[in-house]
């Protein structure tokens, strides 16, 4: 597979993660994107010996775009900083096949963790002797456009929980993401993957205070995705 880095300097790296890759590693020990990084930078720079490659934040594994990750501590503790204090604009793309309504909104809820069973849910409230821990989560959406059934949505969540949007849009929309079977969707993709895309990320350099904005367009081969190459 070919890299493909949208953002490079001597503190950061970002690139447009492939659906189906893990973002870090688990149990699986499958390849993971922070490995294709670690190889491309060891061999551009001649490297010898282990590359020191930080992970910020991740995305799920069937979700493609931008991941972003920290080539030196400084810029790791202090971008972990920017994400926690939600100092990161992300900005999404779904693909679904039931419009909203309304078209643009805020959904807000109380997201729980399922650690065992890998599945999220949207609570009324924060805890519960059932469900401790929940926390809140919020995200703005909109339209984009529409192509027959196929519905182009902007989401920006505003925090980082797990699963957020996959299970906001399902449960609170009613309009969950094409492929997802975990959250509702009726027919999986043909690769497994699902059409949520990290679009862009924009945050102030943790080193140079400079303002930065990562874009990445949608997987190519993907005729959903297609569908909609003119906004790209």
């Amino acid at each position: 597979m070919q890299l493909q880095v949208l953002f490079e300097d001597n503190h950061l790296i970002a690139v447009n993660k492939p659906a189906g890759y893990l973002s870090q590693g688990d149990q699986t020990g499958d390849v993971t994107v922070m490995d294709l990084v670690k190889e491309y930078i060891k061999v551009r720079y001649g490297k010898p010996g282990e590359v020191f490659l930080g992970s910020i934040h991740r995305l799920d594994r069937p979700v493609s775009g931008v991941i972003l990750f920290a080539r030196t501590s400084k810029a790791l503790s202090r971008m972990t900083e920017a994400f926690r204090d939600r100092k990161v604009t992300k900005t999404y793309w779904a693909i679904v096949d039931e419009q909203p309504a309304p078209i643009e909104g805020r959904l807000e809820g109380f997201i729980y963790k399922d650690a065992k069973k890998n599945i999220s849910k949207v609570l009324p409230k924060a805890n519960s002797n059932r469900h401790p821990g929940a926390k809140l989560a919020v995200l703005d959406y909109r339209m984009l456009g529409r192509i027959g059934s196929n519905v182009l949505l902007e989401v920006k969540p505003e925090t980082g929980r797990p699963h957020q949007i996959r299970v906001q849009l399902a449960q609170q929309l009613e309009s969950p993401i094409r492929g997802d079977l975990k959250y509702g969707f009726r027919t999986p993709n043909e690769d497994g993957n699902i059409n949520l895309h990290s679009r862009r990320l924009e945050f102030q350099h943790p080193v140079k205070k400079e303002p930065v904005s990562i874009t990445a367009n949608p997987p190519r081969r993907d005729q959903l995705w297609e569908l909609f190459s003119d906004l790209t």
